[in-house]
């Protein structure tokens, strides 16, 4: 046997012995890298949410619950509506021109929303993460200013919003609230996380 055969041979044993290594690896590093992939439940998290805004009355609120945060759907009333213009000199980014949490050109109006009607924003204060109440009654009340028109109140530190979700001067809140991606499917179906045309 010559010294080429044997070199031949022993080649043809190391492609094998490498291309076994190799399918070795590839099967146990695919199962290893698919561990990065999002779960279906992170998915589901923060997938777009289809909601039934059917029921809601003027002056109610429904809360939906996406990407794990609070959304707020608000019917305003046609008196909810007017009194937004009231608010203007009080509020610290009446046309939303703040960066913080960019907000889409359909709501780049006084109303905050695509339909009057309804407001869609993130229940989270720009502050420190609280939850607002809803304190959508007009006129004087506790914490509230003699003159309130209705909004919310955070009542961690007392920053107020009126009922578009923008925040008042002086407060420790230094944004308005969020308005998501959103569009309406039909008059009764609204989804929340994105607002592509179809």
């Amino acid at each position: 046997m010559s010294d080429q055969q044997v070199d031949q041979g022993k080649r043809t044993w190391l492609i094998a012995t490498g291309c076994a290594g190799a399918v070795g690896g590839v099967a146990t590093a695919v199962p290893f890298v698919s561990t990065f992939a999002p779960s279906e439940r992170a998915k589901a998290a923060g997938a777009p949410v289809e909601v039934d805004i059917s029921g809601i009355k003027p002056g109610e609120k429904l809360t939906v619950e996406w990407r794990g945060k609070p959304v707020w759907i608000v019917r305003r009333t046609p008196e909810q509506i007017e009194a937004l213009k009231k608010n203007d000199p009080q509020l610290a980014d009446p046309q939303s021109e703040r960066k913080a949490f960019p907000i889409p050109d359909y709501a780049k109006n006084e109303n905050r929303s695509i339909k009057p009607e309804y407001l869609v924003v993130v229940g989270i204060c720009s502050h420190l993460g609280c939850s607002p109440s809803d304190k959508f009654a007009a006129g004087p009340q506790p914490s509230l200013p003699d003159d309130w028109n209705g909004g919310f109140l955070c009542p961690c530190h007392g920053s107020t919003f009126d009922m578009a979700g923008r925040v008042f001067k002086n407060k420790p809140a230094p944004d308005n609230l969020e308005v998501p991606p959103h569009m309406y499917l039909s008059d009764a179906k609204l989804m929340i996380g994105e607002d592509k045309k179809a």
